[in-house]
């Protein structure tokens, strides 16, 4: 690596990581002025918000602004360099403006590494802490209020609710159906069924078994009973940003779950997965954009290039959010949803880079 690759490196990271520690603390000193009431009213220990909170709250705060973020630091360092007269100097020293781009990339590489570890493993573990003292402190109690439940719980056997407790894990109106093909095997009906956390098994004080062969029908009737379901009262609890709080092994097991259950929310649990692939890929696009749109001296001067910076990374804000809507409704398959707004920018980055000098 020259020497310019690390100047270039070293203002480049360096300025990212002032950038990210201030936007954060801005965002965190927001954010308390909203929710100091929240913590008044539960009489909340100053230890427990900063330990179990805010710590949690900043690697959260520092990926999601990532992407405005870089596009700063990657155009104030460059900006800074233009209006010095640097950029034209180390172009006509004979350096092409795609080795220019080097030091950037690395740069851009590294952010990239680090926000993929993040998103991947670190922050869904200081997720699982601050969304529990969100739940616990912020978020009014959370009830179960779905009705006509249908939930498939194996290949062959379905489980029906009319509605369910999540206080006191009871679901009323059971019904646990077997069903080959298209043929009904056999029904089981209770009145309904409530979950024993000493035995982790599902209780069924009476039922009645139906079973069907054919034209045949034979009932059955039993008493209390103990049964293993691939059904939790967790199925049931809070769903809050439920996806933030899994590391992406789990984030796989958990979907694999959904998709065996043929549940409808799956769509969603995609997206967050394949945006976690995606976003270090948009940091180096992103980076490269932003070395473009400030390698020029502008009348405007840096903080001209800078708001430009804000306004392109916002946009880019704005396509994330967009397809992933899209995505959720079906409109788009969740893996292209993810990958759009970084294709988009691709192609305005490719456009832009025929335009700079040689």
């Amino acid at each position: 690596m020259k020497l310019l690759d690390k100047y270039i490196l070293k203002k480049f990271l360096t300025t990212f990581f002032f950038v990210v520690l201030l936007c954060v603390l801005i965002i965190c000193v927001i954010d308390f002025t909203e929710k100091n009431d929240d913590f008044i009213k539960h009489k909340v220990s100053f230890s427990s918000i900063m330990l179990d909170y805010y710590l949690n709250l900043i690697p959260f705060y520092a990926n999601m602004l990532s992407p405005i973020t870089v596009f700063i630091a990657t155009v104030f360092v460059t900006a800074k360099l233009a209006s010095h007269t640097e950029i034209i100097a180390i172009l006509s020293s004979g350096v092409s403006f795609r080795r220019l781009l080097v030091p950037y990339i690395i740069g851009a590489t590294i952010i990239g590494a680090i926000i993929f570890a993040l998103i991947g493993w670190v922050i869904p573990n200081a997720n699982k802490t601050r969304v529990a003292f969100e739940i616990k402190y912020i978020k009014n109690p959370f009830n179960f209020d779905a009705r006509n439940i249908h939930i498939r719980v194996g290949p062959e056997h379905y489980v029906y609710m009319e509605n369910y407790n999540n206080t006191a894990n009871i679901g009323y109106k059971f019904t646990l159906e077997r069903i080959v093909g298209t043929e009904l095997k056999s029904k089981l009906t209770a009145d309904a069924i409530a979950w024993n956390p000493e035995k982790k098994k599902w209780h069924i004080d009476s039922y009645v078994l139906r079973t069907f062969d054919g034209e045949k029908e034979a009932i059955s009737y039993g008493g209390m009973t103990d049964t293993t379901l691939n059904l939790l009262p967790k199925d049931f609890a809070s769903t809050y940003r439920l996806a933030e709080t899994f590391t992406l092994p789990e984030l796989n097991k958990f979907i694999a779950e959904k998709q065996e259950r043929g549940a409808a929310d799956v769509e969603t649990y995609l997206i967050d997965k394949y945006e976690r692939f995606s976003y270090p890929f948009a940091i180096i696009v992103l980076t490269i954009i932003g070395v473009i749109l400030s390698s020029r001296k502008a009348r405007g001067g840096v903080g001209f290039q800078i708001a430009l910076g804000f306004a392109l990374a916002f946009v880019f804000i704005i396509f994330v959010i967009m397809s992933r809507s899209l995505a959720q409704v079906g409109d788009v398959p969740p893996m292209l949803a993810s990958w759009i707004p970084l294709m988009v920018f691709s192609v305005i980055g490719a456009v832009l880079y025929k335009t700079v000098p040689r």
